[in-house]
């Protein structure tokens, strides 16, 4: 770890990175787990719950192939990047699969196919990224779906570590033409095996590099979606539901929910967005981009851009962005699992 942090860079964009991630903490219980989180308290709590969560058994299904392969025109080729929730780890069939909820509801928005190729894997860490991006940029692709960040926290990667990883990533796919929408990381406090006060301090944690995703992100050229506790309130009110059999991973619904919020976003960073927007809802509109980070980081579901005030990308308090929430529009693009619609022409495959 002393190694891994002397190599952190310095410079205003990461000093206000971590400045944002330290302010996204607020409110989340902080003060109380320092309080009464010892350090055996944290440690008996971090073993139950490895106890608790089964390890990975047997890969996710592969969702790579042609969706739409009927529909006119050249395919758009997306990769999908990232740890297991980018995988689809807790499901047992290819459709259930974010790519392939992705790739089908893109299919049908955009009415052409959609070529995916998954090359995200279970238990990765941002410092994976580097090896997955060399690999998708020999695919050419259009659009890189990225989630990653959950098993930073888990494993304790420095934060601006973490970050300086994603940021060669999505700086390496837009120096190829490439379109970059990254899933901030997850609100690790909502899951139900982590018991409190190791709770608080995953659910800071978690917002805290969240929130430095999204400075970090926008400012190489990306998106942002906050996924956050997106699934709290569900999973509290249906954990059998909404959680896979590990309760740790989200079920097949619960991946159709995070690719709902995610939709819409892919389809603005390719240019084929709504026209028409419906009216502002509260909390949108143009902020700074350390107070957007740190208003994503609050709210699941708020997508992240850069924009210009007055033709300017910049003013007095840093680099500006647009604050959407958008956590469930365009829900119903993403087909319900079970449907045989949903099944993807994969190449190769009777």
């Amino acid at each position: 770890m002393g190694v891994a942090g002397s190599v952190v860079p310095v410079g205003p964009g990461w000093q206000r990175a971590r400045r944002v991630a330290r302010l996204a903490a607020i409110g989340t219980g902080a003060t109380v787990a320092a309080a009464a989180a010892t350090t055996g308290v944290l440690l008996g709590q971090a073993r139950q719950a490895r106890r608790t969560i089964p390890m990975a058994e047997a890969p996710p299904p592969r969702c790579d192939g042609v969706y739409g392969a009927k529909l006119p025109g050249p395919p758009v080729t997306v990769v999908i990047l990232g740890d297991s929730s980018a995988a689809g780890y807790g499901v047992h069939r290819r459709r259930e699969t974010p790519g392939a909820l992705l790739a089908t509801g893109l299919s049908r928005r955009l009415q052409r196919p959609v070529r995916l190729h998954r090359f995200a894997v279970v238990g990765a860490i941002s410092a994976g990224l580097r090896h997955q991006v060399e690999a998708a940029l020999e695919c050419q692709p259009d659009i890189a779906v990225i989630l990653i960040g959950g098993n930073d926290v888990t494993n304790r990667t420095p934060l601006g570590l973490a970050v300086r990883y994603l940021v060669e990533a999505v700086r390496a796919l837009r120096a190829a033409g490439c379109e970059v929408v990254v899933g901030t990381c997850p609100d690790l406090g909502a899951i139900r095996p982590i018991q409190p006060p190791l709770r608080w301090l995953a659910r800071r944690w978690s917002r805290q590099l969240a929130a430095a995703q999204t400075v970090a992100v926008v400012e190489a050229g990306g998106w942002t979606v906050s996924l956050g506790d997106l699934l709290g309130p569900r999973f509290a009110a249906e954990p059998t539901r909404m959680f896979a059999w590990d309760r740790f991973h989200p079920s097949a619904e619960g991946y159709a929910v995070a690719a709902a919020a995610l939709l819409p976003t892919i389809l603005s960073a390719l240019g084929a967005g709504p026209e028409r927007r419906p009216a502002p809802v509260r909390g949108e509109g143009v902020r700074s981009l350390p107070e957007a980070a740190q208003e994503a980081a609050r709210h699941a579901g708020t997508e992240v851009s850069g924009t210009q005030v007055r033709g300017r990308d910049r003013g007095p308090a840093g680099r500006w962005a647009q604050l959407r929430r958008r956590a469930f529009f365009g829900a119903g693009a993403v087909p319900q699992p079970g449907r045989a619609t949903d099944s993807p022409t994969v190449e190769g495959l009777a």
